[in-house]
């Protein structure tokens, strides 16, 4: 939820719905950590009532512990934060998951797997970033299917892994080869002048590279 119509959320939801959206992956950006400001707890608050799907935030923030409770009472069900913003990420992993919620970790593209191995069995999810953070738009970069392998290799088939940043037709197939179950898409998708139909065709080839690989 970083390329939507900010202008017209309520409208944008009704479409994402209809579309089938199973996950609204919710970019919170504070203009430090990223060079960039998005919204923070007070619109996810509102936006909660709107829909039954599950609202994964993604705090591109400084200082995610100092915030956590504000976003789990905005009624979130994942919280992934970015281990290159805190100086250990262990204790708050585990202040997520004792909130009984998902507890997500996120490296950027020039973060090494080895960083966060120590932290994988307190994660539920791992959020590969496949662009730089704070943008919309970028392009894919495909040294991100290299960490996916490995941590497919080194994490429980219970860990989800998920991939952020220019996952289009031409990368979600190699994206769901490579190991990731989630994957965020932005400009594919509100780009097209059809959710449903964007959704469907990236759904369809990211299966049929998974067939295509077992």
């Amino acid at each position: 939820m970083l390329k939507c119509d900010f202008g017209n959320l309520h409208r944008e939801l009704e479409l994402l719905d209809a579309a089938g959206t199973d996950v609204y992956h919710l970019d919170v950006m504070d203009g430090n950590f990223v060079p960039n400001l998005s919204y923070g707890p007070m619109v996810i608050e509102r936006l909660r009532p709107r829909t039954d799907a599950i609202f994964d935030a993604h705090l591109m923030i400084s200082d995610p512990d100092r915030f956590l409770d504000e976003y789990i009472k905005a009624g979130c069900d994942c919280v992934t934060f970015h281990v290159e913003a805190v100086p250990d990420a262990g204790p708050l992993l585990e202040r997520i998951r004792q909130s009984d919620i998902v507890a997500g970790l996120a490296i950027n593209p020039g973060t090494p797997v080895e960083q966060i191995e120590e932290f994988l069995p307190a994660c539920d999810l791992v959020l590969v970033m496949s662009v730089e953070p704070g943008f919309g738009g970028q392009k894919f970069i495909p040294s991100a299917l290299d960490k996916l392998r490995r941590l497919r290799e080194i994490t429980s088939p219970e860990t989800i892994l998920s991939i952020d940043g220019g996952v289009a037709a031409s990368t979600i197939g190699d994206c769901a080869a490579a190991g990731a179950d989630l994957f965020v898409a932005g400009s594919s998708i509100f780009d097209m002048p059809d959710y449903g139909s964007a959704m469907n065709e990236l759904s369809g080839l990211a299966i049929s590279a998974v067939s295509s690989s077992s």
